[in-house]
């Protein structure tokens, strides 16, 4: 094993939500505000997932105001606290790039069944 795959072992979390893409997630996130530091929370729809290990990501998307906003978010960051899935979605694709062109109700990913 070389010396980076050890340390990127060690930061890595021990235990990593299970979300897939399609699903409502609340992502909680450590914000640096000079000397303070809040929890902020970014809720939308999971469109993609890519990267394994330590550099896995995850992208967000919600739409606020209008106007559709996306945030990547790495799995194993320290700056996320934790993923909070609300919602299971039933999709058939592995990005949901798609969903940037939809507005209102088409933009909408069908809920899976339990």
């Amino acid at each position: 094993m070389s010396v980076i795959s050890k340390i990127e072992q060690e930061n890595m979390k021990k235990k990593v939500p299970e979300f897939n893409v399609g699903d409502t997630v609340k992502v909680y996130t450590k914000i640096v505000e000079g000397e303070r530091e809040r929890i902020q929370v970014f809720t939308g729809t999971v469109i993609a997932r890519k990267g394994k290990d330590a550099n896995e990501m995850f992208t967000v998307r919600r739409v606020v105001y209008g106007e559709g906003v996306e945030r990547v978010f790495y799995v194993h960051s320290p700056r996320v606290e934790n993923v909070e899935v609300t919602r299971r979605g039933k999709v058939r694709r592995a990005k949901l790039y798609y969903l940037k062109n939809k507005v209102g109700k088409s933009a909408r990913v069908k809920e899976k069944k339990r």
